[in-house]
């Protein structure tokens, strides 16, 4: 699902706090993601961002093209009740995310 799919199907998502928990993880293949917990109710999940196309405006400029918000794809990967588990569960993951295909470390523990 996309990043307003997953806001749209329970409005607890978009008013809760969210945990920020990283925004480097990666997969097997490079690609980039975000994972953040939703306190409310108490998901995380995992934000796929793929990386902007750079387009040339004829005179040499180089610039990002928009993203279109279907291209923002999310992951539910479990649900932790608490923050105190969240923490427990993840201890360490700012020297797991760097790690080449980081994301599965992340699955592995939430999952």
């Amino acid at each position: 699902m996309d990043i307003e799919e997953f806001y749209d199907a329970d409005p607890r998502r978009r008013a809760s706090e969210e945990v920020v928990l990283g925004r480097e993880w990666t997969d097997a293949d490079g690609g980039r993601y975000e994972v953040l917990w939703v306190a409310d109710t108490g998901e995380v999940y995992a934000m796929f961002e793929p990386v902007e196309p750079m387009a040339s405006d004829g005179i040499g400029d180089i610039f990002p093209q928009h993203m279109p918000t279907e291209a923002v794809t999310v992951e539910v990967l479990g649900t932790v009740a608490t923050r105190a588990d969240l923490d427990a569960r993840l201890a360490g993951w700012e020297a797991a995310m760097p790690e080449p295909g980081s994301i599965a470390w992340v699955r592995a523990r939430i999952g």
